[in-house]
Formats: C-alpha cells, structure tokens, sequence
C-alpha cells in the first residue's frame, strides 16, 4: 500500500493491484473512505461524519493532480 500523501492526520494510498477508475483510499484512524479522481466523488466511506467527508473531498480535489500523477508512475512502470 504505497502512501501517496500524509495530511491532517489522514493518509492516502493506493493499493498495490488496483483497477479503473483511478481513485485513492484514505485512513484517518479508524475511518475508512475511497474517492475516485476524475471526477471527484465520494465511492464509499466507513466512520466518517459528514463535515469529515467534505473536508476529504476538499482535500482530495485539491491533490488530485498529485494523485493521478503518482498512480501513472506507480501502475504504468
């Protein structure tokens, strides 16, 4: 499970034999969630409130570049 990016205490990987659409898991203790990338929406989430989740969407969007770029060097080496 390659971490991607750390930040405000949630963690965001991949893991190692993913599929399409690129998307990105998250942890934040021990609540769960996975967004896709393009766009940018909510998959599933387990033990985040709401507040927590816009947050994340917030965070995801604004690394979304980030994300895609690591999952293209990651799975297409």
């Amino acid at each position: 499970m390659p971490t991607i990016l750390s930040i405000n205490g949630i963690r965001f990987f991949f893991y190692a034999n993913e599929h399409l659409p690129k998307h990105v898991h998250l942890e934040k203790g021990e609540a769960t969630a996975k967004f896709n990338l393009f766009p940018v929406e909510l998959v599933k989430s387990k033990r985040l409130k709401a507040h927590e989740i816009n947050e994340i969407r917030k965070l995801v969007s604004e690394n979304r570049q980030l994300f895609n770029d690591k999952w293209d060097e990651y799975f297409n080496n």
